[in-house]
């Protein structure tokens, strides 16, 4: 069966210096996977290949394949906006656009030509809702999104996201700039997508990644040191720098 997402001996070279060192990794369709390891492991680098991100930053060079639904994502022939709708992503820092609330979430839609005002309402109102921030800004959704919280900020983001139909959701450390409660507001609403989207998120908080990833990748130094369900990661993990690291010895 076809892997929605895969990546193979994929390398990353920012000028000399080797970010990643061959990484295999494949995704399903569905559920979370959480990319753990101490700082500089180069897990938001890997992130940032997936809907070519890395393509913004000078010198860098990328070998090996990525492919999502089968389909070479670095091809020359690859569009950049239909694959960044389609692989959307969320960043550390809430960055809503200085815009209205409504403005942000319909930016994608209208972005892409869409001019009907009915159906925008409708994919901006669904798109708050499954981000689960709607009942929080109904009634101010032609207000500027920055007048918001960080913690609801970032849910408008999420929302900006979902509002495209994106089928999988990138997200670097998306509750690491907010507070305890805004980061379990975020907690809840991925859980609550997990049925309908693929979602990948890097994330330093071990806590965080048991309490809602499938799966979970372990990187160390720019590898992959192991890659298996959650559970198995943090109870019975296979490598011992993986046990280490869970168990606060380094990281």
């Amino acid at each position: 069966m076809t892997k929605l997402l895969e990546t193979r001996d994929l390398h990353v070279y920012y000028g000399q210096n080797e970010a990643l060192k061959g990484i295999n990794l494949s995704f399903d369709e569905g559920g979370i996977t959480a990319l753990i390891g101490p700082s500089g492991s180069s897990k938001s680098t890997y992130l940032r290949t997936l809907n070519r991100m890395n393509d913004l930053i000078p010198n860098v060079t990328i070998t090996g394949e990525i492919k999502f639904r089968d389909q070479d994502i670095y091809a020359s022939q690859t569009d950049l906006v239909t694959l960044r709708k389609e692989i959307g992503m969320v960043f550390q820092q809430p960055n809503p656009f200085p815009f209205s609330i409504y403005d942000n979430v319909a930016f994608g839609l209208k972005l892409a030509g869409e001019k009907d005002r009915e159906h925008l309402d409708q994919v901006v109102e669904t798109s708050l809702k499954q981000a689960a921030v709607w009942d929080e800004v109904k009634d101010h959704l032609h207000e500027s999104a920055l007048s918001l919280s960080g913690g609801q900020q970032q849910r408008v983001c999420i929302a900006r996201v979902l509002a495209v139909s994106p089928q999988i959701i990138l997200l670097d450390e998306p509750t690491s700039a907010l507070d305890p409660i805004s980061s379990s507001q975020i907690e809840s609403t991925l859980l609550k997508l997990r049925t309908d989207y693929t979602i990948i998120t890097v994330t330093h908080n071990l806590q965080q990644a048991s309490r809602i990833s499938d799966r979970t990748v372990f990187f160390m130094n720019g590898e992959v040191i192991e890659a298996d369900d959650t559970r198995k990661i943090f109870m019975n993990p296979a490598h011992k720098e993986t046990e280490d690291y869970i168990s606060g010895r380094f990281g």
